[in-house]
């Protein structure tokens, strides 16, 4: 059947699940685009690591997705930004001037904002533009720069995080979370086919892969359901979940397309999807 839908909120038995008991769980927040759908919110992935939770990008209206899938923005811990671009941004705004009410701000954990270089620039630039309502004390919220022309690789405690470049803008980062029990989940952010999303993709448990546009209309930057299952299978990827579709791509075949080169287990995304990595 052409495309894939999600209709409806969220049943409420799915809230009854709670993510942190599993080791690594993912809940998609966002699996569309800049474009306005009405069952498809802007890029935003929650990540719970031995009850840590990560957010992987903060498109617009990520908070209230959080809130409908019952998390808390409270408990966030490290929010991992691929690129710039608003679609996958905009939402730091909400997030600092929610954490800034006083009846938040007086209990909140320290947190870290993790990005390619100029994301420094980019806190102070939202800070200074709506000051002083996103100021925040300097011991809660820090700021990570990661050098995209380097090999990255950090260790956070609970879990390892390699990144490299991709092709879509120059600052670009796509992400490798590893857990301490050796499970992984790698997320590509925005990007086209290239090295760096190859490279870090390898044997990955859980390849979460944009898939922006079908198969013959292909857009510099982006991915077509094709070349992300080239790239699942090149990496020998245990799983493919795909996500990033922009309307071109819905009216399609979305897994046929993808089979053209990927034979494991393809997942469509949804907002609200739920996986166990």
């Amino acid at each position: 059947m052409p495309g894939i839908l999600n209709r409806g909120w969220p049943k409420k038995a799915m809230l009854r699940d709670n993510p942190f008991q599993h080791e690594m769980k993912l809940i998609i927040l966002g699996s569309g685009t800049a474009i306005p759908l009405a069952d498809r919110a802007s890029p935003c992935l929650a990540l719970t690591v031995e009850g840590s939770l990560l957010l992987l990008d903060m498109g617009p209206g990520s908070l209230r997705q959080m809130t409908t899938a019952g998390l808390d923005h409270k408990k966030i811990e490290r929010i991992f930004i691929t690129h710039f671009h608003p679609d996958h941004t905009a939402d730091l705004i909400h997030f600092l001037f929610a954490t800034k009410n006083p009846s938040i701000l007086e209990k909140r954990s320290p947190f870290t904002v993790t990005g390619p270089a100029g994301l420094r620039g980019l806190m102070e630039a939202i800070q200074e533009v709506y000051h002083p309502w996103l100021d925040l004390p300097p011991e809660l919220m820090k700021v990570e720069e990661l050098n995209s022309g380097a090999r990255i690789e950090r260790d956070y405690g609970n879990f390892r995080l390699s990144a490299r470049k991709t092709e879509h803008t120059p600052q670009s980062l796509a992400y490798r979370l590893e857990s301490r029990q050796g499970k992984s989940l790698v997320y590509s952010g925005d990007t086209g086919l290239c090295k760096g999303i190859m490279e870090i993709a390898r044997e990955a448990d859980l390849l979460v892969l944009e898939c922006s546009f079908p198969d013959g209309q292909g857009v510099e930057g982006h991915l077509t359901p094709s070349e992300a299952g080239l790239i699942a299978r090149e990496a020998r990827a245990r799983r493919l979940l795909l996500t990033h579709f922009y309307p071109e791509c819905l009216r399609t075949d979305i897994m046929a397309q993808c089979r053209k080169a990927y034979r494991g287990e393809i997942i469509l995304g949804r907002d609200f999807l739920e996986v166990t990595v």
